[in-house]
Order: C-alpha cells, then sequence, then structure tokens
C-alpha cells in the first residue's frame, strides 16, 4: 500500500483537520510554514539528529528478550529500548524536535500538558538544555499518581500548574494548555505530546518519533536479515506507537498491533478503550474516535497508567484502524500489572505501566506465532515513575 496521508489539510481519510478557535488558524498556518521549512533544511535536521545521538541517546538499542523468548517457547522477541532515552521515554524525541521549531519562530516560552509526566519531563529537559520558559500543565489526580515525575519537572526548572477541573487528568490538562496557549498566541509556543490535536501537530509529532521505527527496521536487518513478523506497541494518544509503526507501513508482510487501556474492563465506564467502543467526534482540535456517554458527552476516562488515561486518540490510528492496517485490542489493568512483574522477573527491565499493556498482550499473541517468526514490542518507558502504584497494587493498598 503506497502510504501518503494527511492531506495537505490535515486529514488521515476523513479525521484530523483543524478544530479550533480562530485566533489559532494563523498561528497554525505559521507553524505549518515553519515545520515545512525545517523539513527541508539540512542545519535543522543536522542539529536534530546530532541531539538525538549526543544528548538523548540514540539510537537506542534493539534487545533480545531470551529468558522472555523461552518463558512462551514461541517466536523471538525483541525489545526496542526507548526507556533507555535520556529521561526515561521516548518524549524526549519530539520535545527537542519542537522546541527547535519554537525556537525558529521566535517563541521564548514553553508550555506543554502531560499525564505520565514523561512529555512534561522530556519538555522541561529541552527547555532547560535551551534557556526557555515552561509551563507544565498537569491533572491534579495524575500529579498524586506521579509525583516523582512532578518533582523532576520542578527541578529542571519548570513551573507544573495542577488542574482541578473534570477527572483531573491528560484530558483536563489539554484544556488549559489550550486556554493558556490562545491567551498568549504571540509569544507562546505549545509542544503537543502526542500525535493529537490540531494539524499539523499529528503529523509533526508522528515524523519526531519515526526515528523509532527506522533505528529498529535497521537494526533487524543488521542482525537477523529481515524485518519483524509482528510490531507490537501500547497506544494512548497514540506518539510512541505511530513513531514505531509508521516505517512499516507500506510493509504488508509486518502485522502492527497498538494496544490501548480497557481499565476494569470496555464493558464498564471504567475505560480508555477509545478504538473498542468509541465513536467519531471532536476533541482537542481534531476530529477522531472518542468516549461519549449517552448525552454525547466526553467521557472520563480510566487507565491505571496516567499515560494511557484519555477518551481519544490521534487521528492516524483512527484511520489506520478504519483501513484495518494496524489493528487493536485492549488490556486490563490486572493484565497489565501481572505483565509488569513478568518483564521485571524474566528480563530484569521494570516497564512503563503504559508500555506493559503493550507486554501482557503477548500471552495472546505468542500462542499464534512460530519458532522462526520475530515480535518486536516497542519498550517505550521505564517504570520507575510508577512505583508507587505498582507497589500498591502488589501490596493491595
Amino acid at each position: 500500500m503506497k502510504y501518503t496521508a494527511p492531506t495537505k489539510q490535515g486529514y488521515f481519510g476523513k479525521y484530523g483537520g483543524k478544530f479550533v478557535p480562530e485566533i489559532l488558524i494563523p498561528v497554525l498556518e505559521e507553524l505549518e510554514t515553519a515545520y515545512e521549512t525545517a523539513q527541508n533544511d539540512p542545519l535543522f535536521q543536522k542539529e536534530y539528529y546530532d541531539l538525538l545521538r549526543e544528548y538523548v541517546g540514540r539510537p537506542t538499542k534493539l534487545t533480545l528478550a531470551e529468558r522472555l523468548t523461552d518463558h512462551y517457547g514461541k517466536a523471538k522477541i525483541y525489545l526496542k529500548r526507548e526507556d533507555l532515552c535520556h529521561t526515561g521515554a521516548h518524549k524526549i524525541n519530539n520535545a527537542i524536535g519542537q522546541l527547535l521549531l519554537a525556537r525558529n519562530m521566535g517563541k521564548i516560552r514553553i508550555i506543554a500538558e502531560t499525564g505520565a509526566g514523561q512529555h512534561g519531563v522530556a519538555t522541561a529537559t529541552a527547555c532547560a538544555k535551551f534557556g526557555f520558559e515552561c509551563v507544565i500543565y498537569m491533572g491534579a489526580e495524575d500529579m498524586e499518581r506521579q509525583k516523582l515525575n512532578v518533582e523532576r519537572m520542578g527541578l529542571l526548572g519548570a513551573e507544573v500548574r495542577s488542574v482541578e477541573s473534570g477527572s483531573k487528568t491528560l484530558k483536563d490538562a489539554t484544556n488549559e494548555a489550550i486556554r493558556d496557549w490562545v491567551t498568549n498566541v504571540e509569544n507562546t509556543f505549545y509542544i503537543i505530546g502526542s500525535v493529537v490535536g490540531p494539524h499539523p501537530y499529528p503529523m509533526m509529532t508522528r515524523n519526531f518519533h519515526r526515528v523509532i521505527g527506522e533505528e529498529t527496521k535497521d537494526q533487524l536487518k543488521a542482525v537477523e536479515g529481515r524485518s519483524a513478523d509482528y510490531l507490537l506497541a501500547c497506544v494512548g494518544g497514540g506518539s510512541n506507537a505511530i513513531g514505531f509503526f509508521y516505517p512499516f507501513i507500506e510493509d504488508n508482510n509486518v502485522k502492527m498491533i497498538g494496544i490501548e487501556a480497557s481499565g476494569l474492563g470496555a464493558e464498564t465506564d471504567k475505560t480508555a478503550a477509545t478504538l473498542t467502543i468509541g465513536t467519531p467526534g471532536v476533541l482537542h482540535g481534531s476530529l477522531s474516535y472518542l468516549l461519549h456517554d449517552k448525552e454525547g458527552q466526553v467521557q472520563l476516562a480510566h487507565s491505571i497508567s496516567a499515560g494511557l488515561d484519555y477518551p481519544g486518540i490521534g487521528p492516524e490510528h483512527a484511520y489506520l484502524h478504519d483501513t484495518k492496517r494496524i489493528h487493536y485490542y485492549g488490556i486490563t489493568d490486572a493484565e497489565a500489572m501481572n505483565a509488569v512483574k513478568l518483564i521485571s522477573e524474566k528480563e530484569g527491565i521494570i516497564p512503563a505501566i503504559e508500555t506493559a499493556h503493550a507486554f501482557a498482550y503477548l500471552e495472546k499473541l505468542m500462542p499464534l506465532t512460530q519458532k522462526d517468526q520475530i515480535v518486536v514490542v516497542n519498550c517505550s518507558g521505564r517504570g520507575d515513575k510508577d512505583m508507587k502504584t505498582i507497589s500498591d497494587w502488589f501490596s493491595g493498598s
């Protein structure tokens, strides 16, 4: 399949677009122009990739999970080690790229939203390196769940603003960040942390993360002489997954699976399984699948993982779901937590709870595989930030 999305108007099929207040249209047009210029500027590209190599720590390793492979006794399992990036997750790839754009555009103030805190930490880190003012919006509940990351952002010089409205999670933090952006468009750049929001953000964020899949493709060729049979990644807004999947989209021999958070079960009202039970609607500037209640209001999402606790999904994922190029499935809180324990004990890697959702799907996938096949899991982040939640879960607190 020849893949060219998005359109010039920012649509992936029928999803995407720019559903924003009129005041933001010129801002988005300015951003599109700046991004197009940067894409074609060898100096910008060199600086970006130099930073990925020298500061972020790329390329990240492709690790053979020997004991996990033995545990299932089927296909060979590799891990793409985004947990080894500076700051502990993939988010820094995009934060660095967008901050370089902000600098080129003459912006002096950076704002961002965060759920699990990793995008907030990545943004605060980039701002500290380049000397930018930084404000991070974070839901009050997420601040409690991710106290370590809140403290990290503060130490890096960022102001973390607690959001007390709604579910006090990622959706509400995003609402507040957009309000700030509308009020301060002249000097402020909004670094969106996932492949959500109005065009060009979903495309731009994807492209700053596509290095994940490009490296994976090259590394597999070097160690195995061929590509993967299966790629597996967790999906909230969808940044780690689309960066991992995108370079493989035209290779129809590679099966790609995105895992979203079912919470207490997709059949309950405590879930974040957007593609499993959601319907199309507009949220945070773009048209995609959303969780709605019976009155059509955006539903409160639930997941034990703060980074997957979002009632929407990136428009490119919505399109790839509809075309069936990527298949999406849900994993419950309990299944994810069992995977945290399994991966920790088998591989000496404590995964982020978000990442553990992808690992949990191995229970369903591996029995269907053959020994001569290859499965690659995107290990999108490490679990240091989640230790309180993990400890409480296993102690029954």
